[in-house]
């Protein structure tokens, strides 16, 4: 599987499973643009490269139109158009119950997590339409399918960005422009749990050994998975909901 002369984009890159997305993608030869919130970490992700020259670090906000269109100006005059999005970028919300989720956290939360998605597609569908084809691989959950990964909001939006993901699979799959989602499960990386606490975290550590695998995945688990998805081995995949969790799912119950 080759990506040379193509450009991938991915959204929070600064770490986690973005960062291993953006070195797998420069392995196997794309240039790729990591965008972040947090600007700092974007450019230790491209530092990091073993060809710093692959990658360009992008300050971002997905929820933001502005934004996002300010990055994808930067990304057209660095490489041109753009082949390949993952939309990685997330956060959690403190697993509060409807009742008790501050108003600011639940929209902040949908922004992010479904809102950034959505805008980012939007933004680079125009130029994949022009050429006839393009991939878009989203960061679902197993929380796309089930309750008690997340509280209200991060449930809500997960399900959102799976709604999201079949129907840009149905409205442009036609047209050359593979959109497939990745759903994770207990993914080792710093979102896995939300800044502050809450009463309601589980102890997720505690009742990992519940699932099959037994074990957290990896960042690299999951990247592997999305360039996968991103290249023509998987050219017949369309609209899918990739899971990745261990058995998490297949326990036919949630372990925490």
């Amino acid at each position: 599987m080759s990506f040379h002369d193509k450009v991938v984009v991915v959204t929070g890159a600064g770490s986690g499973m973005g960062r291993a997305m953006v070195q797998e993608f420069v392995a196997q030869g794309a240039r790729v643009a990591a965008l972040d919130i947090n600007e700092v970490s974007a450019v230790a992700t491209v530092k990091a490269l073993e060809n710093p020259d692959q990658g360009l670090p992008v300050h971002v906000d997905v929820s933001s139109v502005e934004s996002v269109d300010s990055a994808m100006s930067e990304i057209a005059e660095w490489g041109g158009g753009v082949h390949v999005l993952c939309n990685n970028a997330g956060i959690v919300d403190s697993f509060r119950p409807a009742h008790e989720i501050p108003l600011e956290e639940w929209h902040r939360t949908i922004a992010v997590d479904l809102t950034g998605p959505f805008l980012m597609a939007r933004a680079v569908i125009p130029g994949m339409l022009e050429r006839g084809e393009g991939v878009i691989v989203n960061t679902a959950s197993i929380s796309s399918f089930s309750a008690a990964g997340g509280g209200s909001a991060y449930t809500a939006a997960k399900h959102g960005v799976l709604g999201l993901t079949r129907q840009l699979s149905f409205d442009y799959g036609r047209r050359g422009i593979r959109v497939n989602a990745i759903c994770p499960g207990a993914t080792a990386t710093g979102l896995t749990m939300p800044e502050g606490g809450s009463d309601f975290l589980p102890d997720t550590e505690a009742e990992l050994g519940r699932i099959p695998a037994q074990r957290w995945c990896t960042p690299e688990e999951i990247a592997k998975l999305a360039v996968y998805l991103a290249g023509d081995d998987a050219g017949y995949i369309h609209g899918a909901a990739m899971v990745i969790d261990g058995g998490w799912l297949a326990a036919a119950r949630n372990p925490i």
